[in-house]
């Protein structure tokens, strides 16, 4: 598995936006039309892996799921950890899909490690495992796992030319650099990642974060649906956007179906929720007692329909 560059790194890495995975559809609807891609010839920002012999065959009646995994890279390889986590599930056939926020300190079984953190799974096995362990402990099939760094988070939000947010409540906290006022922020990508970083200024810490992170996501995959940007500015997107993609093991076929998927969705039809937790053992928080009935009702068709 080819892992992303490395960076050293303070604090807890953000999301790897929902935007990516519209960002590899739009690359692969450029290619149809016959726009040469570059692709991967810059640096890194984010990463798109197939997972084990996962496949997403496109049906109209299947959902379908993918993990977002925002790294905190620092000193080497396996040492990353998935420190912010969401599980998007999409039901193609009722136009609706859900964004399960998972906490970094969740407790969870890491196959061949026993009990860790869920986020351990990262540094110990790559994406791979990762995406492996969070199907386990949700209980659902995970075709794709997607993952960025600070820097590949920084630079892909300002190459997309900044993302609108409307902050939901006063932010300032020194820690992450987060301070903004109530209201629609028009965030650089150093703003967006102390948006997304920021946990300080609530009681529930990093459980506020994991879902200011999943606020976020729809709003990048919001404007970028809204942008429709003309033929120039289209070709300028996906030209910027190609060389600076890493794919591993995801084929046409896969594309094209992603595309078709990605490209059609209304952002007002996708819930955020949060997975819920207790406290545990030490910093490893238990699965609070309403979860398993939430995965099985996130599992069997991607929609929420009791939760």
């Amino acid at each position: 598995m080819t892992l992303l560059r490395r960076h050293p790194v303070v604090g807890a890495l953000v999301i790897a936006p929902l935007c990516a995975l519209l960002a590899v559809a739009l690359l692969f609807a450029a290619w149809l039309h016959g726009t040469r891609i570059p692709f991967a010839s810059g640096a890194t920002w984010f990463s798109v892996e197939k997972v084990g012999q996962a496949h997403y065959n496109g049906e109209p009646t299947q959902p379908v799921f993918f993990l977002i995994v925002g790294n905190d890279s620092r000193g080497g390889p396996g040492n990353a950890r998935g420190d912010a986590l969401h599980l998007v599930g999409v039901n193609p056939a009722l136009h609706k899909a859900t964004i399960l926020d998972i906490p970094r300190d969740t407790s969870a079984q890491i196959p061949g490690h026993g009990t860790d953190k869920v986020n351990a799974a990262l540094a110990y096995g790559g994406l791979a495992l990762q995406a492996q362990t969070v199907a386990k402990l949700v209980g659902v099939d995970v075709p794709y796992a997607m993952t960025t760094d600070f820097d590949g988070f920084t630079a892909l939000i300002d190459g997309v030319g900044g993302i609108d947010v409307n902050v939901p409540f006063p932010m300032h906290d020194t820690y992450s650099g987060a301070y903004f006022q109530p209201g629609v922020v028009h965030m650089n990508g150093q703003q967006a990642l102390a948006f997304c970083r920021d946990r300080h200024d609530f009681p529930t810490g990093d459980l506020q974060r994991s879902e200011d992170q999943g606020t976020f996501m729809l709003a990048a995959l919001a404007q970028l649906r809204a942008q429709n940007p003309d033929a120039t500015g289209t070709i300028h997107l996906l030209a910027l956007l190609g060389r600076h993609v890493q794919l591993d093991g995801i084929g046409l076929g896969d594309l094209y179906r992603l595309v078709r998927l990605g490209l059609a969705f209304d952002p007002s039809q996708v819930r955020n929720v949060r997975v819920p937790v207790t406290n545990g053992t030490g910093t490893n928080l238990a699965l609070g007692s309403d979860a398993q009935s939430l995965f099985r009702d996130f599992a069997d068709d991607a929609v929420l329909e009791s939760h």
